[in-house]
């Protein structure tokens, strides 16, 4: 079907209690949820939304965008108020920007920031479950900032993804990788120090940012050693995807800089 109008639409959502954003059979999904709260705002079906990616079950995005595809216009204040109003507390609608009906929000050019937050030590405050990671060994916090450094820049990624396709490309360039102290999410029942791995880049395989962190994590409890990342990284590695992977509950896809 065409429709005479779209709209990008920026959205915030806490995704701990989804089963990620593409709808699934038998599974309560984000993208779901979204069209639920539509049909509610319009009181008809006569509508199509798109993603600008898929995110993993558990994983939240402070930063999100969605195209609206419509036969009518809309007054961007009051279809946001009508949204907000309909989405569950979960999910914040932030703003709405009309674009051209032949824009392509999966095709369009972007950098994404993701962000993984992780405690060590001490066992969590159950209430931090949805947002931060805590292992309750010692990690060599110097190590892994070293770990994540060697991420940087192009490498060739097979053991850092999932199930690939026949036309995935592996060789990918990331912008920037760092751990620091998070000083971002904060609240009084977080631990008193946790850490954030930011990456930064146009384009992710399945799974690999988790993929990263487990990785980060064997280096922080010693099992794996700095010349493993590095090795990993190159043309001629084994390409064998590694199993080790991070839980999803911290991840967060934190910015998204889109190229209209």
């Amino acid at each position: 079907m065409k429709y005479s109008k779209s709209y990008l639409i920026h959205l915030q959502f806490l995704g701990f209690r989804f089963s990620g954003w593409q709808k699934q059979t038998n599974a309560r999904t984000l993208h779901e949820m979204v069209d639920k709260s539509l049909s509610y705002v319009f009181e008809h079906l006569d509508f199509k939304t798109l993603g600008i990616g898929r995110t993993d079950a558990k994983v939240s995005a402070n930063s999100f965008y969605m195209q609206l595809f419509v036969n009518e216009v809309l007054e961007e204040s009051n279809f946001m108020n009508s949204l907000n109003s309909n989405l569950s507390a979960d999910f914040r609608g932030v703003s709405i920007k009309e674009v051209a009906v032949s824009f392509n929000i999966i095709q369009a050019a972007k950098i994404k920031e993701y962000h993984y937050y992780f405690s060590f030590g001490d066992k969590n405050h159950p209430f931090s479950a949805p947002f931060i990671i805590g292992l309750l060994v010692e990690l060599d916090i110097d190590n892994m900032i070293k770990g994540a450094k060697l991420f940087e820049g192009e490498h060739y990624f097979h053991k850092y993804c999932t199930k690939p396709s026949a036309d995935t490309i592996f060789k990918r360039t990331i912008d920037s990788c760092e751990i620091v102290e998070n000083d971002i999410l904060t609240a009084n029942f977080f631990p008193a120090k946790s850490y954030v791995l930011k990456v930064r880049g146009k384009g992710f395989l399945r799974y690999q940012i988790r993929l990263m962190m487990a990785t980060l994590f064997e280096v922080g409890k010693g099992n794996l050693d700095l010349q493993f990342i590095e090795t990993s990284l190159k043309e001629d590695n084994d390409q064998l995807f590694l199993r080790n992977i991070a839980p999803s509950s911290g991840l967060q896809l934190f910015d998204i800089e889109l190229i209209l």
